[in-house]
């Protein structure tokens, strides 16, 4: 098996990804909240000599690395996101385990972000040996609304920009392997509100009134329909209806019942059909049973889309600096349906979002989860091919 070949980050460097993991880990915060993440970040980037940061969705922070050697000037952005989850860590094994009770990093954007760090310090100290711009985009609410990655798209910090990249720790993938696929990897993700509206009465006479929750019942079968009959098995489309009220007493005919949930797809050319097709479903029921329908819906992320030849370009670099066995392009059984915010990103600019593995003994639950946990030792090997995918493309 090959090694890396040559070490683009210096001991303190490597130390300073290790302790913005720790940090950022013991103090988590959720989204539209990382004051403190923030001026982590930005303090240990002016230690290393990065000014000049600047803010963006109030506590984001990005910074540019400019190369200062001859040749074509090309532009590519880096995201490392920094929002933690409300999960209570169950995970007293780690000396650097989250001290805000409800709150910890299960996502590994801790990771990310120290990631994201790394490779921003590096590519400072080689800036003379480079061409072209880095940007280094440390985002929050990844996780939540109002999102982060929609600010970063709309705010115009893709403009100009060849291309973008992205990564995820990726929990069903062994310690020390890295993966990556053409085409949609993650789904878009978009909420919608739903009241359908009857008459009450009496439950003695139901001819009398228009039952709500009658509706909700015929709501909830047939919209299961539009994924198992209207849209391609490879989709992977899902309708999750996540929550549901309704009811005033047990001999009253329900006069309303609300629901929510979301509305995923992998094709970008269907988001729109489906969503249509959820409304047109929830009035057509509500009109069946002579009641009526309000219905809302909050476009969320996009799917993420990798560019095929940055896929490739990827895959080549981990054959060549680590080996043939540590790439993998499988489809994930278990992250198939998830979303990500960098589907902002990939709408804008080509872009890359890779998994680096995490399996090993000790390490073996998802994300999402108040055990998860992934080694300290993913950092900085992940941070190395970061760094020399990002100089291949400014250098393709």
């Amino acid at each position: 098996m090959n090694t890396i070949a040559k070490t683009l980050l210096s001991s303190d460097e490597q130390a300073a990804i290790i302790e913005m993991r720790h940090g950022l880990h013991r103090e988590p915060e959720l989204s539209n909240n990382e004051w403190k993440t923030q001026k982590r970040i930005r303090e240990t980037l002016e230690k290393f000599g990065l000014r000049g940061a600047k803010t963006f969705h109030n506590t984001g922070l990005y910074i540019d690395i400019e190369g200062s050697s001859s040749g074509v000037k090309r532009s590519v952005a880096v995201r490392g996101d920094i929002d933690a989850l409300p999960i209570h860590e169950a995970r007293d094994d780690l000396p650097y385990r989250s001290q805000v009770p409800g709150v910890m990093h299960a996502c590994g954007h801790d990771m990310h972000a120290s990631i994201a760090l790394g490779t921003a310090l590096a590519l400072h100290k080689i800036r003379a040996s480079f061409a072209g711009r880095i940007r280094i985009i440390f985002q929050p609410a990844e996780e939540a609304e109002p999102l982060g990655g929609r600010s970063v798209a709309d705010g115009g910090l893709l403009d100009g920009f060849d291309a973008a990249v992205g990564f995820h720790v990726k929990t069903d993938l062994p310690a020390g392997m890295y993966g990556a696929r053409p085409g949609a990897v993650t789904k878009s993700a978009d909420q919608f509100s739903l009241k359908l509206i009857g008459t009450m009465a009496h439950g003695a006479r139901p001819h009398a009134g228009v039952d709500a929750i009658s509706m909700a019942g015929a709501f909830i079968n047939e919209v299961q329909k539009v994924v198992s009959r209207e849209m391609p098995f490879d989709d992977g489309a899902i309708v999750t209806i996540g929550t549901i009220a309704g009811g005033e007493a047990t001999n009253i005919i329900c006069p309303s019942v609300s629901m929510s949930g979301t509305i995923r797809t992998s094709g970008a050319d269907r988001r729109t059909l489906l969503v249509q097709r959820v409304r047109e479903i929830a009035e057509g029921v509500a009109a069946m049973h002579r009641g009526k329908a309000e219905f809302s819906c909050r476009l969320g992320e996009p799917p993420v889309i990798n560019d095929p030849a940055m896929v490739d370009r990827f895959r080549r670099l981990v054959v060549e600096t680590i080996g043939e066995d540590r790439f993998s392009d499988k489809q994930s059984p278990t992250r198939g349906g998830g979303s990500d915010d960098f589907g902002f990103y990939s709408s804008r600019v080509p872009s890359i979002y890779f998994w680096f593995g995490s399996e090993q003994p000790g390490n073996q639950s998802g994300v999402h989860t108040p055990t998860f946990g992934a080694s300290d030792d993913l950092l900085v090997p992940t941070t190395e091919l970061t760094l020399k995918y990002c100089l291949a493309m400014l250098n393709s």
